[in-house]
Protein backbone atom coordinates (compact mmCIF):
# COMPACT_ATOMS: atom_id res chain seq x y z
CA UNK A 1 0.00 0.00 0.00
CA UNK A 2 1.54 2.97 -1.00
CA UNK A 3 1.88 6.21 1.47
CA UNK A 4 -1.24 7.89 0.15
CA UNK A 5 -3.59 5.26 1.18
CA UNK A 6 -1.75 4.36 4.32
CA UNK A 7 -2.11 8.45 5.17
CA UNK A 8 -6.05 7.58 4.38
CA UNK A 9 -6.48 5.07 6.26
CA UNK A 10 -4.34 6.67 9.42
CA UNK A 11 -7.28 9.44 9.37
CA UNK A 12 -9.88 7.29 9.04
CA UNK A 13 -9.24 5.10 11.58
CA UNK A 14 -7.84 7.69 14.39
CA UNK A 15 -11.40 9.77 13.39
CA UNK A 16 -13.40 7.20 13.54
CA UNK A 17 -12.01 5.98 16.98
CA UNK A 18 -13.03 10.00 17.98
CA UNK A 19 -16.13 9.32 17.16
CA UNK A 20 -16.75 6.27 19.51
CA UNK A 21 -15.62 8.36 22.02
CA UNK A 22 -17.31 11.05 21.78
CA UNK A 23 -20.40 9.19 21.63
CA UNK A 24 -19.85 7.71 25.07
CA UNK A 25 -20.13 10.98 26.30
CA UNK A 26 -23.77 11.67 26.47
CA UNK A 27 -24.34 8.17 27.66
CA UNK A 28 -21.87 8.94 30.81
CA UNK A 29 -23.76 12.40 31.39
CA UNK A 30 -26.95 10.78 31.22
CA UNK A 31 -25.62 8.31 33.54
CA UNK A 32 -24.56 10.46 36.02
CA UNK A 33 -28.09 12.86 35.80
CA UNK A 34 -29.91 10.06 36.89
CA UNK A 35 -28.34 10.05 40.16
CA UNK A 36 -24.93 7.35 39.74
CA UNK A 37 -22.64 9.74 40.56
CA UNK A 38 -19.68 6.86 39.41
CA UNK A 39 -21.40 8.63 35.60
CA UNK A 40 -19.31 11.83 36.46
CA UNK A 41 -16.09 9.60 36.95
CA UNK A 42 -16.46 8.15 33.63
CA UNK A 43 -17.58 11.33 32.25
CA UNK A 44 -14.09 13.03 32.99
CA UNK A 45 -12.11 9.75 32.11
CA UNK A 46 -14.23 10.18 28.65
CA UNK A 47 -13.42 13.77 28.41
CA UNK A 48 -9.72 13.23 28.41
CA UNK A 49 -9.97 10.60 25.71
CA UNK A 50 -12.02 11.79 23.54
CA UNK A 51 -9.49 15.20 23.90
CA UNK A 52 -6.65 13.21 23.30
CA UNK A 53 -7.60 11.79 20.26
CA UNK A 54 -8.93 14.81 19.16
CA UNK A 55 -5.40 16.12 18.94
CA UNK A 56 -4.15 12.91 17.58
CA UNK A 57 -6.61 13.25 14.69
CA UNK A 58 -4.96 16.75 14.80
CA UNK A 59 -1.59 15.58 14.17
CA UNK A 60 -2.48 13.10 11.38
CA UNK A 61 -4.73 15.78 9.69
CA UNK A 62 -1.30 17.59 9.37
CA UNK A 63 0.56 14.56 7.79
CA UNK A 64 -2.58 14.45 5.63
CA UNK A 65 -1.69 18.14 4.31
CA UNK A 66 1.62 17.56 4.00
CA UNK A 67 1.72 14.33 2.58
CA UNK A 68 -1.22 14.41 0.22
CA UNK A 69 -1.96 18.19 -0.50
CA UNK A 70 -5.23 18.53 1.31
CA UNK A 71 -5.84 21.31 3.73
CA UNK A 72 -9.57 20.71 4.39
CA UNK A 73 -9.50 17.55 6.99
CA UNK A 74 -6.90 20.20 8.89
CA UNK A 75 -9.43 22.77 9.13
CA UNK A 76 -12.37 20.39 9.53
CA UNK A 77 -10.44 18.87 12.60
CA UNK A 78 -8.90 22.30 13.59
CA UNK A 79 -12.57 23.33 14.25
CA UNK A 80 -13.28 20.54 16.21
CA UNK A 81 -10.34 20.29 18.31
CA UNK A 82 -10.94 24.12 19.08
CA UNK A 83 -14.68 23.19 20.20
CA UNK A 84 -14.23 19.91 22.37
CA UNK A 85 -11.20 22.45 23.93
CA UNK A 86 -13.39 24.99 25.07
CA UNK A 87 -16.21 22.33 25.90
CA UNK A 88 -13.55 20.33 28.20
CA UNK A 89 -12.97 23.69 30.22
CA UNK A 90 -16.65 24.94 30.23
CA UNK A 91 -17.20 21.30 31.64
CA UNK A 92 -14.41 21.85 34.87
CA UNK A 93 -15.68 25.45 35.16
CA UNK A 94 -19.49 23.81 35.59
CA UNK A 95 -20.70 25.95 32.70
CA UNK A 96 -23.18 23.91 31.27
CA UNK A 97 -25.19 26.55 29.55
CA UNK A 98 -22.13 26.59 27.07
CA UNK A 99 -20.95 22.70 28.04
CA UNK A 100 -24.29 21.22 27.24
CA UNK A 101 -25.47 23.15 23.48
CA UNK A 102 -21.48 22.87 22.77
CA UNK A 103 -21.53 19.25 23.44
CA UNK A 104 -24.30 18.59 20.52
CA UNK A 105 -22.50 20.63 17.89
CA UNK A 106 -19.52 19.03 18.69
CA UNK A 107 -20.46 15.44 18.32
CA UNK A 108 -22.95 16.78 15.01
CA UNK A 109 -19.48 18.45 13.96
CA UNK A 110 -17.89 15.31 14.30
CA UNK A 111 -20.32 13.21 12.55
CA UNK A 112 -20.10 15.33 9.64
CA UNK A 113 -16.66 15.32 9.22
CA UNK A 114 -16.19 11.14 10.08
CA UNK A 115 -18.75 10.59 7.10
CA UNK A 116 -16.57 12.98 4.80
CA UNK A 117 -13.53 11.35 5.37
CA UNK A 118 -15.16 7.83 4.60
CA UNK A 119 -17.25 8.80 1.56
CA UNK A 120 -14.42 10.66 0.30
CA UNK A 121 -10.90 9.88 1.67
CA UNK A 122 -8.12 12.79 1.21
CA UNK A 123 -6.29 10.83 -1.08
CA UNK A 124 -9.10 10.22 -3.30
CA UNK A 125 -8.38 10.91 -7.07
CA UNK A 126 -10.81 13.08 -8.59
CA UNK A 127 -12.21 11.39 -11.62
Amino acid sequence: MERTGKTSWALRVVAAAHLVAIAGQPVFAGVYLSGDYDGLRLHATGADVVTSLGYAQLVVAVVVWVRLRRAWPFFATAAVAVAETVQYFAGLDGALWLHLPLGVLTVAGLVVLVVAVWRRPPGAVDA
